[in-house]
């Protein structure tokens, strides 16, 4: 069900980086596609990737990074697995959009 090793690739730790600490702004139809991600790779897979923490209250960096190495590890064995699966590549590209447009926002800001 997990791959065992797992290297990073330049790109996706570049997406962790860009990341912020602080949990994700995300609008509302965003931040229902993410976190439906999130609880539909929970449940599939039998995983609690973030014990007793609200979704509000995950950073977006250990969310993104989360994200990845379950795209990167995970090996779906039935049809929920490989649906949720699925839904990855979608949440981490939107994630990595949102980080890229706040570090834009906020590099005009300072100058």
């Amino acid at each position: 069900m997990t791959k065992a090793d797992y290297i990073p690739e330049l790109s996706e730790a570049r997406m962790e980086r860009r990341a912020p600490e602080a949990p994700f702004r995300l609008e509302a139809e965003d931040r229902a596609y993410v976190e439906g991600c999130l609880r539909q790779v929970e449940a599939a897979f039998g995983e609690d990737a973030f014990p007793g923490m609200p979704f509000e209250a995950i950073s977006g960096r250990a969310l993104i990074r989360r994200f990845i190495v379950w795209w990167r590890t995970l090996e779906p064995e039935n049809p929920a697995q490989v649906e949720a699966h699925a839904q990855l590549p979608g949440a981490i590209r939107l994630l990595d959009t949102v980080s890229t447009f706040m570090a834009e926002r906020a590099a005009r800001g300072s100058r």
